[in-house]
């Protein structure tokens, strides 16, 4: 989830979109699910929310990573994107209590069938 930390309405909206994610990703159990919190634009002057408020938050609400990036010099945005590939493959095997789908693994090997029919 992104936010500009030069626009602090963007930071008030964090709760909602992280909520809109859950709902219509249909995320089974959200309280696990491995958010990472982006605070970008650092690179502009004008900052409308601090450093404290965003750990803070994210604190507050599931204890998420916080970095602070910029996407126009590319402060932070590597490491943001390897923490976030840390955590989804850190809780792999927990997949499936994430995200329901309606697709079919073709690589799952059938079970075999004591029917000869």
């Amino acid at each position: 989830l992104t936010f500009s930390v030069d626009d602090s309405q963007s930071f008030q909206n964090l709760s909602n979109w992280k909520k809109e994610f859950i709902y219509y990703a249909d995320v089974k159990e959200p309280e696990s699910f491995p958010f990472v919190i982006l605070g970008n634009k650092v690179d502009i002057d004008e900052r409308q929310v601090s450093t404290e408020e965003a750990q803070d938050w994210c604190r507050n609400n599931g204890n998420h990573p916080y970095f602070e990036t910029s996407a126009k010099d590319a402060t932070n945005v590597a490491a943001a994107f390897e923490e976030a590939v840390r955590r989804v493959l850190a809780s792999e095997d927990r997949s499936d209590h994430f995200i329901q789908t309606d697709t079919v693994n073709l690589h799952r090997k059938p079970k075999p069938s004591s029917s000869c029919c």
